[in-house]
């Protein structure tokens, strides 16, 4: 019970503060309660809904207005060897383009698709579809 009410506190403390970011959060904390609920029990369940709220909140999705840039932008594709996935950094061998009023954000054409990424990190964000 002890480890419950700590790992309860942690999500209260770590809770973001714009709606954005709690879309991710939420999506991110019901996955991992409800892995660490099958490995752990009630506990894993706990920590595992900590961790996936941080990792949610992480990967949140940019604004509209961000995928509606990169959708209307045309720069080349480059091709790499390995599948995109989002969480996953970029190669520093790729090109990313600014994206003006939003700079958390950069975006590149990958193997044919527009991903948006995020500009300190370099870790995808999104694959715009």
């Amino acid at each position: 019970m002890r480890k419950f009410i700590i790992a309860a506190i942690i999500a209260a403390a770590l809770a973001p503060g714009s709606a954005v970011a709690q879309q991710g959060t939420v999506t991110g904390a019901a996955g991992g309660a409800a892995t660490g609920a099958i490995v752990g029990g009630p506990v894993g369940a706990a920590v595992g809904g900590v961790a996936g709220a941080v990792v949610g909140t992480m990967l949140a999705p940019p604004p509209e207005e961000v995928r509606s840039y990169v959708l209307q932008e045309d720069q080349p594709s480059v091709t790499i060897q390995r599948r995109i996935v989002v969480g996953e950094a970029l190669p520093d061998d790729v090109v990313v383009y600014r994206i003006p009023k939003y700079e958390a954000y950069e975006y590149s054409v990958v193997n044919g698709q527009r991903i948006i990424v995020d500009s300190r990190s370099r870790k995808i964000v999104q694959i715009v579809r």
